[in-house]
């Protein structure tokens, strides 16, 4: 079972954003940015492009409404995506506030913030998600 496996299931605690029977939507609590969310399929698959087909349409429209909640939450250009799948064996999709190019990469050190700071990043997103 997968740390995102985990996640879902309720074993380890996490900052849920959003979930419905497919997705499920948390912060990284190592973030490039502050309020940046992974976005999960509930089924564990380790690849991207191995997941089920119903699974590919779908995870950008649950997603959508999620970026457009951080974009109003945090001041960026935009919602950056990203997948790069490297960390965990669980296909995971990357939604960050960007202003630049620069703020997708990944080698780049992670933010350490606290729970009180990590709690208030999950209320912004869920206060414009409505």
């Amino acid at each position: 079972m997968t740390l995102f496996s985990k996640i879902i299931s309720g074993e380890i605690p996490a900052y849920k954003i959003a979930e419905n029977e497919l997705f499920f939507a948390f912060l990284d609590i190592f973030p490039l940015r502050e309020g940046h969310t992974l976005v999960v399929p509930k089924t564990e698959t380790d690849h991207f492009f191995d997941v089920p087909d119903q699974y590919l349409g779908q995870w950008l429209l649950f997603s959508r409404p999620i970026a457009k909640a951080i974009e109003k939450a945090f001041p960026c250009n935009r919602c950056g995506m990203a997948v790069i799948g490297l960390e965990v064996p669980h296909a995971h999709l990357h939604l960050v506030p960007i202003d630049h190019a620069d703020d997708l990469n990944f080698t780049r050190g992670k933010l350490r913030l606290t729970p009180a700071q990590l709690k208030e990043s999950q209320e912004k997103i869920l206060f414009h998600l409505g």
